[in-house]
């Protein structure tokens, strides 16, 4: 656990930087019960300093981050979309968890488990991804190994993190959700904005409910058109795979 907390916009960082960028995300902020149990956690939270907390709207678990918004186009969303439904199409619903809290110097989280049964989740995303853009993605580590979380407010000051840790403790009551749905999110701007929107969305067990379908028709225009170009096959790379692994 931090002894301190520290601005996570303050120009030092830790992680990953989420500012203009694609991400496979779990979105949560539907849930009733989610909402009741996050409402209660940053009620506590707000008698600290320079505690941001997450918009209910918008709270989440990142899967994957896919990379800059600038290098994704309208084809690329789509074909990630469409790779990602049918890769879960046979996948169930997952029926997880939030309780533990997750302490960091940039913020506070609540872990979603089991992280096992949600491993063929980021598996989907990562195939998509990597088939759709040429790119591999990005994953926020908490402590040593990918772990799904939600994360309920961001630190903006440098203060202690006792009194914060002794009023929250190690957990919450568990919180019981059903994650049935992988959304790609476009993320405009600086983080802290939360200028959000879903391009699309993929329901896990599709091959169960027929008329559940990938929803592919909600690209934002920020998101750029497709390149102009010959026509690729599905097996041919993506064209600018090789530009992009030089870049990073």
């Amino acid at each position: 656990m931090p002894v301190q907390f520290t601005d996570r916009w303050g120009g030092h960082r830790e992680g990953l930087s989420y500012e203009d960028c694609v991400c496979w995300h779990l979105l949560l902020g539907a849930d009733a019960g989610v909402r009741s149990a996050v409402g209660d956690v940053q009620r506590r939270l707000s008698r600290f300093r320079g505690m941001h907390m997450t918009p209910i709207r918008w709270l989440h678990a990142t899967v994957l981050q896919v990379g800059p918004a600038a290098e994704i186009t309208d084809s690329d969303a789509k074909n990630m979309l469409t790779t990602v439904a049918a890769a879960l199409a046979d996948a169930p619903a997952v029926a997880a968890s939030l309780g533990r809290v997750l302490y960091g110097a940039e913020g506070i989280a609540l872990e979603l488990s089991p992280a096992a049964a949600l491993s063929p989740v980021l598996d989907a995303a990562r195939e998509a991804t990597l088939k759709a853009t040429g790119m591999t993605g990005s994953v926020d580590h908490i402590e040593s190994a990918w772990k799904p979380h939600m994360t309920v407010c961001y630190s903006t000051v440098e203060q202690p993190a006792a009194p914060v840790i002794a009023e929250l403790g190690k957990a919450i009551p568990a919180c019981e959700i059903t994650i049935d749905r992988l959304s790609l999110v476009i993320q405009n701007g600086p983080e802290q904005l939360w200028d959000w929107q879903v391009i699309g969305s993929a329901p896990l067990g599709v091959s169960a409910h027929p008329r559940a379908a990938p929803d592919v028709g909600r690209l934002r225009s920020r998101v750029r058109p497709a390149r102009p170009g010959p026509h690729r096959g599905p097996d041919q790379p993506h064209p600018a795979a090789g530009d992009r692994a030089r870049r990073r």
